[in-house]
């Protein structure tokens, strides 16, 4: 699109030379436009501050195997207002009967009106103000990057993310069972001495995207 072109006129084009089309684009909604415009089907691998459901589909994979996915509790922490794995993953949960925690900085909430759609779904969003508070509550805790763009400078940045990182020490106080995920990359949000500990599954999800996103191609091009 270097060329000026519309995202529509690059899409007719390419959906004459492949079976399939994935996208990430920068611009939310993008994919949905290119699923107007598309003769074939159209995989959506990020669009923006929007949705990305095939993180999603690995992240349901990994918490499917090390535990049934109706009825738990799942964490959402960090950037919960511009992360669309984040976004995505609350959507897909709702299906589920799973009771969303939330802990995010000031103004970095999940949007007013996806909350408001999971809250009509019957999903039962709870707040949390610090790690410690939800720790001991939940069996997924899905961290997120604190972006640092979203911050004026880098004594507030380091203020605030330092306040979500997930430690050892932290997590002594979490049930057993329970899974660290993050769909990386990571920045500091994460101690590397949690790496070792059997709670995390983060890298196993990375992994997982190979096969789940094979099976995606193979459904929608039988």
């Amino acid at each position: 699109m270097a060329k000026g072109e519309t995202l529509a006129d690059t899409i007719r084009v390419v959906s004459g030379y492949a079976d399939a089309i994935v996208i990430r684009h920068p611009k939310e909604g993008a994919a949905r436009l290119a699923a107007e415009f598309s003769t074939v089907p159209v995989i959506n691998a990020g669009d923006g501050a929007g949705q990305h459901p095939s993180q999603t589909l690995l992240d349901l994979y990994t918490i499917r195997q090390s535990m049934p996915i109706e009825g738990i509790d799942v964490a959402l922490v960090g950037d919960l207002r511009y992360g669309r794995t984040a976004h995505s993953l609350a959507f897909a949960l709702s299906l589920y009967g799973v009771r969303l925690h939330t802990l995010s900085p000031g103004g970095l909430e999940l949007p007013e009106t996806l909350s408001a759609d999971l809250r009509e779904s019957g999903m039962e969003i709870i707040p949390h103000d610090t790690i410690d508070d939800l720790i001991g509550e939940v069996d997924v805790l899905y961290v997120t990057r604190v972006q640092r763009e979203r911050f004026p400078d880098s004594a507030s940045y380091f203020n605030v993310s330092s306040s979500y990182r997930v430690t050892p020490e932290i997590l002594d106080g979490a049930r057993e069972h329970l899974i660290v995920l993050h769909p990386l990359p990571r920045v500091d949000e994460i101690d590397p001495r949690v790496d070792d500990s059997p709670h995390a599954r983060y890298f196993e999800q990375s992994r997982n995207g190979v096969p789940v996103r094979m099976a995606m191609l193979m459904e929608v091009m039988q």
